[in-house]
This record gives C-alpha cells, sequence and structure tokens, in this order.
C-alpha cells in the first residue's frame, strides 16, 4: 500500500493511490511479468530490440496507464505522454513523440543520459484505440478565426483606446478611425499598417486566426511509423486492438502485445480494505461489498465509489447510494432482466437504470428476441410490439415530441417481456452486443476509404458519388483484384498504373481496391508501377475536356484490353466486397 502524501487530502483516491512502482499494482501479476520482460529488452548500451513497442489492451480502469507509468519508473526512464484529450494527428505525433524517439533522454531534473548509460524516453501513446483517422479523412470542423475589426475590438474596447494606442491621429500620423465600421475585417495595405504598435497587433491576430488541427487525420499512419523506427521505447494502451490491428500486421506481430485482466474480486476486496484502513474511512462491510460486485474488475470505479460513499455516515445509506448506479455494461444486464419473465417495466425504472436514450436502448432488445423467444408465436408477437415502439421513436424523431419516448420505453421492455411470456426456469436470456453496430463499426473504416476512392476517381468519370458508387466502383474491384499467375495481363496492369498515377490514389485506398495491407508487397508494387517514368503514366492529370468522346480518365484513352478482359471487368463485385460494405 502506497503511503499518504501529505498535502494531498483535497485529490481523488485514484491519484492518492496510483502506484509508482510496479510492485504495487493490484492484480494481472502475469502481464506484469510480460511487460517487464519487454522491458529487459532496452537495456543499456544495446540497440533497439526486435519488438519496440508493447501494446497494453484490457478494458478500462484495470492500470494499464498506471503499470507504464510506475514500469518508467522503476527503469528510471523519463516519459513523454499523449492521450485522447490532446490533438493526435500526424504533425503532431510526429513533432512531439516523433522527436523523442529519434534523441537521448533527460532526467526529471534536467540532467543528460546517452542511451548507452541507459537513458531512454518512454513515448506513452494513451488510448490509442480512439485515433480512427488516416490521412485522407476530411480536417476537423474548426471554429472560425475572427476578423481583424472583431480581434482589436476584443481588445481594446473603443476606438479611442485604439487610435491612442497605435497613435492615430497624431501629427504626421494616420487619422484616427471614426467609428468601428471603418476599421478594416482583414489587414489591408493602409498607412496604419506600418505603425509599430499595429504591426505587433496584426501578428498576434494572423497567429490567433490560424486554427489548430484537433483532429487524429494521418494519426495510424503516424504511430505505425514511429514503431517501425524509434529509438526509445513505446507504450500504446487500447481498450479493444481491433483499430489497431485491422490497420496493419505490424501491431499483430510487430509490438509485444500484453493482455490486462479485470481484477478479480478477491483482489479488490483486499485492497479496499487496506485503503479504508490507511484513509481511516467508517465504511459499512455491506458497502464495500456492493462496491466489489459492481465494479466488475474495474478498480478505478471501485476508489470512485469509495470516494463518493466516504463522507455519508456508515449504514444504509452509503448502500443506497451504490444501488442506484450501475456500470458501463448495464445493457446485458438489463436486457436480460428485463426479457427473462413476463412484467410490465415502466419508464422511472428504466431511467434510473440506464444512463441512455430509447434509441440506444432499442437494437439491444432487438438483437435478444429472437434468444428470448420460446417458438414462432411468441417471437412474432414480441417483433409486433417492438414495432410499435419503433413507430413511436420514428415518430418522436420526425415531429419533435419526446413524450413518445415513455411510451416507446415501455413498449420494447414490459410489452416485449409480457409478448414473449417466458415460463419460470426457462433459463437466461441471451443479450449480446447487437451484431448491426458490430457491423458498422467493423466496416467503419472501409467506408472511410471508400468514400476517398470515389472522391478521387469520380471527377475524372463526370459522375456523382452516388453513381460511381454503382458503377465505376465494381469496375475498379474486378480491375484491382490481386493478380494470379498467369491472368494478369499487360493491358490491366498498364491501366492500373494509370488509374493509380492520374488520379493521385494513396496506398490505403489502392488497399482497399485490392482487399490486402497498405504495406503488403502486391500494394507497393502498384504504386512502383505508377510512378512516373518515360513512356509510362507520367503524363500530367488532365484538366478536363469538353469534347462528349473523350475516355474515362479524360482526353487520353487508357490502354486498350481485350475483348475477354473487358468483359472479365465488367462482372459484379466479388461476394466479399459486398459483405465489406453491407
Amino acid at each position: 500500500m502506497p503511503a499518504r502524501v501529505s498535502g494531498t487530502a483535497d485529490l481523488l483516491l485514484t491519484e492518492r493511490l496510483r502506484p509508482k512502482r510496479l510492485s504495487e499494482l493490484i492484480g494481472n501479476a502475469g502481464a506484469i511479468a510480460e511487460l517487464t520482460a519487454w522491458a529487459a529488452g532496452w537495456a543499456p548500451g544495446r540497440g533497439p530490440p526486435r519488438q519496440r513497442a508493447a501494446l497494453l489492451e484490457g478494458r478500462a480502469g484495470v492500470g494499464k496507464t498506471s503499470a507504464a507509468g510506475a514500469l518508467a519508473h522503476d527503469m528510471g526512464w523519463s516519459v513523454v505522454e499523449m492521450n485522447a484529450s490532446e490533438a493526435r494527428n500526424r504533425r503532431a505525433i510526429e513533432q512531439v513523440a516523433g522527436r523523442a524517439a529519434l534523441t537521448n533522454s533527460f532526467s526529471s531534473d534536467g540532467q543528460y543520459r546517452s542511451a548507452k548509460s541507459g537513458g531512454r524516453t518512454l513515448i506513452l501513446l494513451d488510448e490509442a484505440d480512439c485515433l480512427t483517422g488516416r490521412a485522407t479523412e476530411d480536417r476537423a470542423p474548426a471554429k472560425a478565426p475572427p476578423t481583424l475589426r472583431e480581434f482589436l475590438r476584443a481588445r481594446y474596447g473603443t476606438v479611442g483606446s485604439l487610435a491612442e494606442a497605435w497613435g492615430l491621429g497624431r501629427p504626421k500620423a494616420p487619422p484616427a478611425f471614426a467609428g468601428w465600421e471603418e476599421v478594416p475585417t482583414t489587414g489591408g495595405r493602409g498607412a496604419w499598417t506600418r505603425l509599430k504598435a499595429a504591426q505587433v497587433d496584426l501578428a498576434e491576430w494572423r497567429e490567433a486566426g490560424s486554427a489548430e488541427d484537433l483532429s487524429d487525420r494521418g494519426g495510424l499512419g503516424a504511430i505505425a511509423q514511429l514503431v517501425k523506427s524509434t529509438l526509445q521505447p513505446v507504450i500504446l494502451t487500447v481498450n479493444d486492438a481491433q483499430t489497431l490491428t485491422r490497420y496493419s500486421p505490424l501491431f499483430r506481430q510487430g509490438v509485444a502485445r500484453v493482455r490486462f485482466l479485470p481484477v478479480a474480486d478477491a483482489e479488490m476486496r483486499a485492497f479496499l480494505r487496506k485503503t479504508i484502513l490507511a484513509e481511516r474511512l467508517e465504511i459499512q462491510t455491506a458497502a464495500v461489498e456492493a462496491i466489489v460486485r459492481r465494479s466488475h474488475g474495474d478498480l478505478r470505479a471501485a476508489l470512485n465509489d469509495l470516494d463518493a460513499i466516504a463522507p455519508l455516515p456508515a449504514g444504509p445509506a452509503q448502500v443506497a447510494v451504490l444501488g442506484a448506479r450501475d456500470v458501463g455494461s448495464e445493457f446485458e444486464t438489463f436486457v436480460s432482466e428485463a426479457l427473462d419473465h413476463a412484467r410490465f417495466v415502466r419508464m422511472v425504472e428504466v431511467r434510473d437504470r440506464l444512463d441512455a436514450s430509447p434509441d440506444d436502448l432499442f437494437p439491444w432488445i432487438e438483437e435478444a428476441v429472437p434468444h428470448a423467444a420460446l417458438d414462432a408465436a411468441h417471437r412474432l408477437a414480441a417483433f409486433e410490439t417492438l414495432g410499435r415502439a419503433e413507430l413511436c421513436l420514428m415518430r418522436a424523431r420526425r415531429f419533435r415530441h419526446w413524450g413518445l419516448w415513455s411510451y416507446a420505453t415501455e413498449l420494447m421492455t414490459g410489452g416485449v417481456a409480457t409478448a414473449l411470456d417466458r415460463p419460470a426456469g426457462s433459463g437466461a436470456v441471451y443479450a449480446g452486443f447487437p451484431m448491426f453496430l458490430a457491423g458498422m463499426g467493423r466496416s467503419r473504416i472501409a467506408r472511410a476509404q471508400r468514400k476517398a476512392v470515389l472522391e478521387r476517381v469520380d471527377p475524372f468519370f463526370h459522375l456523382s458519388a452516388r453513381k460511381g458508387s454503382v458503377t465505376v466502383l465494381p469496375w475498379l474491384y474486378r480491375l484491382f483484384d490481386p493478380p494470379r499467375p498467369g491472368f494478369d495481363r499487360p493491358a490491366a496492369r498498364a491501366l492500373r498504373a494509370e488509374i493509380i498515377h492520374r488520379t493521385r490514389l494513396e496506398a490505403d485506398q489502392v488497399a482497399y481496391l485490392m482487399d490486402l495491407e497498405p504495406d503488403s508487397a502486391a500494394v507497393q508494387t502498384e504504386l512502383l508501377r505508377s510512378e512516373p517514368r518515360s513512356g509510362g503514366p507520367g503524363v500530367a492529370p488532365p484538366t478536363g475536356g469538353a469534347s462528349g468522346r473523350s475516355g474515362p480518365l479524360g482526353p487520353e484513352a487508357p490502354p486498350e484490353t481485350e475483348p475477354s478482359e473487358a468483359t472479365a471487368l465488367r462482372r459484379p463485385a466479388r461476394a466479399t466486397r459486398q459483405q465489406r460494405l453491407s
């Protein structure tokens, strides 16, 4: 148990008791051993190990970030951290983490430490699975910068104060502005722009007007490059590793993957009791058991619960506060209990149990009905009731009549449970994550790449995005199918190279069309073929022509294909491709 630091009584327990060493972590002994073994590869006097980064995966509150900080303390490393509240696009990662990855280290007191003497800088990218941006995605919308008039008015308040600060109206000086309507909205070229005070304000206005990009555009690619080339240890923490592993095989085999599991109930119970004794708190035993039961292995949530009930007197009040709270996995528990037997569930009960709208609850009920129904008749009755609930939700959205939410909620819970009419002893109701939402999450990156491809290609075909997705995209899928020995003809290769060059397709987009990874050999080969060279596709992109007889890529006609190949290129897209887009 870490000692209580004086002067920190106002901090939350999660901050006061944050472990400083790996030995102070609660649970996950196996994960800590794996993390220590990975860190040993960065021994003094040695180069980077084969796996230069560690990927810590596990649900929130199990100690991933605390383990990274404790590891840095035990190894004597300094830490450079980037979390989800910061801009983590390509530029930000290259400026902060990338610069630290290629330089030597400084200790916490500013002492220079070379890598040979054991000086390392741990680069911690917390919640890396929140990164969804690729370099081709749009910049995040930013607030419009103020005009010069708005900037000066906010700074000086009155036109007189502005004239006094700039020296307007004095001998040999430009005349003063009569009112704010005469102050230009942009810099302009007036005589006042030569005044030193005005030049200072103009420079600050331009600096304030350059909106910072707070998106994560290009963040995934920058992290992948960082993991490949870093000379310093890198730790990525994620709740779900699929965002990274789907992007590149580098995050599957090129990093040390360490799995953190939820804290066991016995370990959490012992830790809470030690904390209560050390902090001199008066907590009822029943309240401790309620915290352990409702935390589901989330140590951070357990400490937050302990902080919440600590000011209350020991007794039923502490348990009552915990009884009105549920955790992040409440959907599964609530749906299973609501549909288990015929019982009318009131809106107030749903509101107390779930911090979510009826629209969020609906797909969970829809997913559970087929598993909960014992026969076809009850399944039909349940879906008819669920359909009436969906009608209420649709009318609430359309007419902004949110009072219909209560009807929809009671229909989809109590109404569906009554229609199912499950007898006692039928077994627990399966309540899993909705497959529709899971499919949309899995196809999110694919849909973004499809949009990027259409934006590059459609202008050359003079088609809208909707028509291009129906006509051009299936043709591109067939054209970019991974070549098979004996079937990839020179005309098809030349046409692919011409399309890549003229539309400036990037590695991510070519990989999407080929249904491969961006760093695969086939994708890199196609990109090399599209590079400018004499007699090849190194022709400047067309500016567009008025002739209706121009080819699909502009005035210059694409290389011709043989009739049999042209017929093959007009075939429908593959079934696997359609599944990716569904």
